[in-house]
């Protein structure tokens, strides 16, 4: 598999990379075994980039990951994991959001120990937007300030954020020092945002993670989880464009799949799954560009939508 520097992060990493969420049941209920052999399969098809975090699934999808990776060379692969934000396993959706550096260092020892390694090669400062922003200005500085003291003592290799907001985007790269952003849900068939910060992040040297290609779900023939802030509304929109793709002989799945990793200056296009049928399906599709025609009618049926933010 073709890999791409990441930035001036000095990271190599495959094109296609595996976000770890769905192996902790954040999406539906997961078999270990199957989501073990999932992350092997990942790794014999040359997907090199693996991103966790203590928040999916109170800790499991790091478990997991860690049981999967155990005995391969830690060289082989670039891992990375997210700090601030903490979920109770039984009660998904009630988050805990702490960026105090005695957490963010705990944290990370916590990760370590599921994960059975102590370096992470980026880490990325997690949700900062949730609860209303309370907790933005303590993230902002002394959860950035404590990654950046990491990465001084070579705990980290590089500093990055995980959240959703396009103005924090913006404000972020005006003026923080980040090596890395992971992006989700703005580069996919009903939201090209991420567009708007490559110019910035090309200047700077800050590397691009394009994550969500299915747009956490509405991109699918199933649909999103029950917990997907999207209404019945936009759900029918999202529907009558898998239905367009179906009309057309293909999917709304292999579609978005093909829209989101074709773009020629993001240097990975994360995406998550724990069954080795749906890795191999994505696999499959890797490398061939999308329809441009029948982009241009999905994204015409999806106008409604397009751009739209969900809280």
């Amino acid at each position: 598999m073709k890999r791409n520097a990441l930035g001036h992060t000095g990271l190599e990493v495959s094109a296609l990379s595996f976000g770890a969420s769905a192996l902790g049941g954040v999406f539906r209920d997961v078999d270990e075994a199957e989501a073990i052999a999932t992350v092997q399969a990942a790794l014999d098809a040359g997907i090199t980039y693996f991103d966790v975090a203590p928040a999916y699934g109170g800790g499991r999808s790091e478990s997991v990951l860690g049981k999967a990776l155990k005995g391969i060379d830690r060289s082989s692969y670039v891992l990375s994991t997210k700090v601030g934000k903490y979920t109770d396993p039984d009660q998904y959706g009630h988050d805990t959001l702490d960026y105090s550096a005695a957490r963010i260092r705990a944290s990370l020892d916590e990760s370590a120990a599921r994960l059975g390694t102590d370096y992470f090669d980026i880490v990325h400062i997690h949700d900062i937007e949730y609860q209303g922003r309370s907790h933005l200005d303590q993230a902002l500085t002394e959860g950035f300030e404590t990654l950046l003291a990491l990465k001084l003592e070579g705990r980290i290799g590089s500093v990055s954020f995980g959240i959703y907001p396009m103005d924090l985007w913006h404000r972020i790269f005006a003026e923080l020092p980040v090596d890395a952003a992971l992006v989700h849900n703005h580069y996919c068939l009903n939201d090209t945002r991420l567009t708007s910060l490559l110019p910035k992040a090309h200047e700077k040297g800050i590397g691009i993670i394009n994550a969500s290609p299915f747009a956490s779900g509405l991109l699918t023939e199933r649909g999103p989880a029950d917990w997907h802030a999207a209404g019945p509304e936009d759900r029918a929109v999202f529907r009558a464009a898998a239905d367009y793709c179906t009309r057309s002989g293909t999917s709304i799945s292999q579609l978005a799949f093909q829209f989101s990793t074709g773009h020629p200056e993001i240097a990975t296009t994360m995406f998550s799954t724990a069954s080795r049928s749906s890795l191999e399906r994505c696999l499959s599709w890797l490398g061939t560009p999308a329809d441009s025609e029948l982009v241009a009618g999905v994204q015409a049926i999806l106008a409604p939508v397009a751009g739209k933010d969900w809280d």
